[in-house]
Parts: C-alpha cells; sequence; structure tokens
C-alpha cells in the first residue's frame, strides 16, 4: 500500500491583513473569557493623554449595584448574600407555616 505524501495546506493569503506572520493563533480558542466577562463584568480604563485615567466598570449578569444608603449596612458579598439567606429562610419559614395554617383551617 503507497503511502500518501504528506501536504501542507496554504492558507489564503489577505493582501488587506496586517497582521505580521509570527503571530500564530492556530491553537487560539474563541471566545475563551467571554462567559466570565459576561457574568461578571469588567472595568474599562481610558487613559488620556494630561495622565488622567478614567473607568467605567461593565456590571456583569450576575452583578448587583447597591445604592450608596444600602452599601453603608452591606459594605461587601460577605455582608450582602449573609443578609439575603437570613430573608429567604424567613421567608421559606413563613410560607411553611402558612401552609400548614391553611391545611389545618380547611
Amino acid at each position: 500500500m503507497k503511502k500518501k505524501p504528506m501536504v501542507k495546506k496554504m492558507s489564503v493569503v489577505n493582501d488587506n491583513d496586517d497582521m505580521r506572520p509570527e503571530y500564530d493563533f492556530t491553537d487560539g480558542v474563541r471566545g475563551k473569557h467571554y462567559k466570565v466577562l459576561r457574568e461578571e463584568g469588567y472595568i474599562v480604563r481610558i487613559y488620556d493623554d494630561d495622565g488622567t485615567v478614567t473607568e467605567r466598570r461593565v456590571a456583569g449578569e450576575r452583578m448587583v449595584i447597591l445604592e450608596p444608603d444600602v452599601y453603608e449596612y452591606f459594605p461587601n458579598s460577605q455582608a450582602v448574600n449573609h443578609a439575603l439567606r437570613t430573608l429567604i429562610s424567613l421567608v421559606l419559614e413563613r410560607r411553611t407555616v402558612a401552609a400548614t395554617t391553611t391545611r389545618s383551617t380547611e
């Protein structure tokens, strides 16, 4: 059985492409960081000629922005999560009590 010779595939060269030949993206993964950035958000920094830096936070889907008066009571994620978990347990407890009371009166 005769082996086929290895033939290197030639890529189409685009004359309008400014990409240097030393950049090789053959093992690149498209959208590798997209999910994390979409969920958690990111910061855009603009560096001006006068040396100032302007920052703009792009909120992700999993991000919640607290108003200043609320932030005074919940300065970090742990505080917010603790308060919300406490509220959730109270709501679930109240629903259970209400369901039990409704069943007993029927």
